[in-house]
């Protein structure tokens, strides 16, 4: 049969297991025992048991399955007797375990019952805390309404009811801190009244609102009586009205806040005398500091003070306790009145003070002082009555009669200025003021400082026109001096460009420059006739190089550039330089210089053309004869004629040049003569007159 190789195999292969040969013995075993039991999934439960250790070890001992069986079965019988015996044991421990459970079953009993008697009692205990629970936000929610009405119900009664401390202090009491601290109480209620509709109609209102309305009375009476006061007080004499209004009427402010809000009336009449009081204050204060500052001014030019006019014409009647004008420079000249507009600063004059050390000063000195004054003090002013009545305006109405008292003293002294640069510095003075004010930010007198500069520049036209004219106009001979030196008349001319020229250097003014230059014509203009007054050119020409020189001169010391007059008149120089050096020498070396010029300087020239040694050799016995003689000359009319002796020294320097040169030229000429060596030693080597030329330029 099948199952003896099976043996066989195991037998012989302890470690392996033969699945098939297994199967086909259960096959079998199971044919013999039943032939009526299906085997279906027998295959699928011995794949799962293939991996099974306790099956393996089976098979692996060659143990039959059945017999295996039977010995399970066996074990398991013998198992159910002792588990039987073990039960009977312990019986009595199990009917003992039996009872405890019973009483456990009966406890757990009760104390259900008793949980549940408790789960009622928190159920009723929960409705009672919700009830609680909707009453207590009942009962906030009538607390929270009746504190909003009780909110209101005591700041309506705080801000109506009428405190008899407020009744005392604003009837008896004195105007001080506290009775501003009442007033702004009272301004309050006044305002709670007047505001609130619900107001007017309650109850309460009927028995309060007259007590309201006489303290509203009463304290606009007390407060019109204590400003009127302390506005009187300014118009006391002596009285430092800034110090007045920054200590003690801004301290009492609010009472002319209540004045605007609850008294419109008495605060228009308020206003009023405040306008009133400070118009007349500070116009009396400036007409005397006006009257003051009139008797420290110092006349410097009057209607006969121009360019033109020859110092005689004057008169001596005019003259008399006055310094003759040739010699007050300061008329034209800028020299120390520049500083004033240093002095953008420094506080106004004080004119007793001044006046004690007999100090005289140009009246643009004291247009400084009271321009000075008016902006500090109409800055004040502007500043404080912003604060304390809240206008911009009420300033204009102030401000009207002490700007009149200014106006009138400034036209009348206009009227009769004649004095071109101070009224340029007062220009330029005004600029100041405007920048000052702008850089305050105080806008009030705007309108004022363009008009003053707007009277300022007509009137500077006109002077400047009278100087224009006086030179256009002048009357030569009575100007005339027999004299080439520098004429008084250019050294004016020169001093007023100059300041006028350094005064616009950082202002840039063109029509300034063209009025300049329009008097620039005018001078020349009138140098040219002066010069040809004199009956030699050569002295002409000394005359316009001397007055040319020292205008360049003076506009050169005054640091402005020059501009387009100092370039114009060194131009002019140069070229009247050139004729008085030719006229020079031709007064020493007419013949040799007629000579030179009519030959021509190249070697081009023809047979005709060319000089022989007859029309050569005077010349040169001539030249070599007194040329060191001549230089002599010359250098004695250079410095006798010119005043600069650098300008002397540059025109010695270029005669000297220019005599070499044409000497330079006859050398040559001679050299291209036939036969001209034979004057050879005759003539003057280039060093030895290069030698005289620098013994003149050191000593010069």
């Amino acid at each position: 049969m099948a199952a003896v190789p099976a043996a066989e195999t195991l037998d012989g292969h302890k470690d392996r297991f033969d699945l098939g040969v297994f199967v086909g013995d259960l096959a079998v075993d199971e044919e013999v025992t039943s032939d009526d039991e299906s085997l279906e999934g027998l295959q699928q439960e011995l794949d799962n048991c293939k991996n099974d250790q306790e099956v393996a070890n089976i098979l692996a001992n060659g143990i039959k399955l059945r017999e295996y069986t039977k010995g399970v079965e066996n074990n398991i019988r013998q198992i159910e007797l002792d588990s039987i015996q073990d039960y009977i044991k312990e019986s009595e421990n199990l009917v003992s375990l039996h009872d405890q459970i019973h009483d456990c079953d009966n406890i757990l009993s009760q104390m259900e019952t008793v949980l549940t008697g408790f789960q009622t009692e928190i159920g009723s205990i929960s409705s009672e805390i919700k009830v609680l629970q909707e009453k207590s936000m009942d009962m906030g929610l009538k607390l929270k309404n009746r504190k909003a009405a009780e909110s209101k119900l005591s700041k309506f009664v705080e801000d109506i009811i009428v405190p008899p401390r407020m009744i005392d202090i604003i009837v008896d009491g004195e105007v001080n801190d506290e009775y501003m601290k009442t007033l702004e109480t009272l301004s309050k209620k006044i305002k709670f009244i007047d505001a609130d509709p619900m107001v007017k109609s309650s109850k309460a209102l009927k028995d309060v609102q007259p007590e309201v309305e006489r303290l509203r009375q009463k304290a606009v009476s007390k407060i019109f009586e204590f400003v009127i006061q302390k506005f009187y007080a300014l118009r006391k004499p002596k009285t430092n009205i800034q110090i007045l209004q920054q200590s003690v009427l801004l301290k009492y402010k609010y009472t002319i806040i209540f004045l605007k809000e609850h008294a419109k009336e008495i605060y228009a009449e308020v206003r009023a005398a405040y306008i009133d009081t400070m118009n007349k204050v500070l116009s009396a204060h400036f007409w005397a500091y006006i009257q003051a500052l009139e008797k420290l001014q110092m006349d410097i030019a009057t209607s006969t003070d121009l360019l033109g006019v020859e110092t005689r014409s004057t008169g001596f009647i005019f003259s008399i306790g006055k310094e003759p004008l040739k010699t007050r420079p300061s008329v034209f000249a800028l020299g120390e009145r520049i500083n004033i507009l240093k002095e953008n600063d420094q506080p106004a004059l004080i004119p007793h003070i001044a006046e004690a050390k007999s100090h005289k000063y140009s009246y643009e000195v004291l247009f400084r002082s009271l321009q000075k004054l008016l902006i500090d003090t109409a800055t004040s002013e502007y500043l404080f009555t912003d604060d304390f009545f809240g206008e911009e305006s009420i300033f204009h109405d102030i401000f009207a009669g002490p700007i009149q008292v200014v106006d009138e003293h400034f036209n009348a002294v206009l009227l009769n200025c004649y004095d071109a640069i101070g009224i340029m510095l007062m220009i330029r003075i005004i600029h100041q003021h405007q920048l000052i004010m702008f850089k305050r930010r105080i806008p009030c007198l705007d309108s004022y400082l363009d008009k003053v500069n707007m009277s300022l520049w007509p009137r500077f036209k006109m002077v400047f026109d009278l100087h224009l004219n006086s030179l256009r106009n002048a009357n030569i001979k009575t100007l005339w001096e027999d004299d080439v030196h520098p004429h008084y008349v250019t050294r004016r001319y020169a001093e007023f460009t100059a300041s006028l020229a350094h005064l616009n250097v950082e202002h840039g003014d063109g029509q300034l420059d063209l009025n300049l230059e329009r008097l620039r014509m005018a001078i020349e203009d009138l140098l040219v006739k002066l010069a040809k007054m004199f009956a030699k050119p050569k002295l002409q020409t000394i005359f316009l190089i001397n007055n040319y020189d020292l205008t360049i001169s003076i506009l050169k010391e005054a640091g402005t550039e020059g501009g387009k007059a100092q370039q114009h008149f060194e131009e002019v120089l140069k070229s009247n330089i050139a004729i008085y050096v030719e006229e020079l020498l031709l007064e020493q070396f007419s013949g040799l210089i007629k000579f030179v010029k009519s030959r021509p300087a190249d070697e081009t020239a023809t047979n005709s053309e060319k000089a022989s040694i007859a029309e050569v050799e005077p010349l040169v016995k001539d030249f070599a004869s007194r040329y060191k003689a001549a230089i002599e000359l010359m250098h004695y009319d250079v410095i006798t004629s010119f005043s600069n002796f650098l300008c002397g020294m540059e025109i010695l320097r270029a005669t000297l040049a220019q005599l070499l040169l044409y000497y330079t030229r006859l050398t040559e000429c001679v050299k291209r003569i036939n036969g001209g060596s034979a004057l050879n030693k005759d003539l003057v080597s280039i060093s030895s007159i290069l030698f005289e030329i620098k013994k003149y330029s050191r000593t010069f």
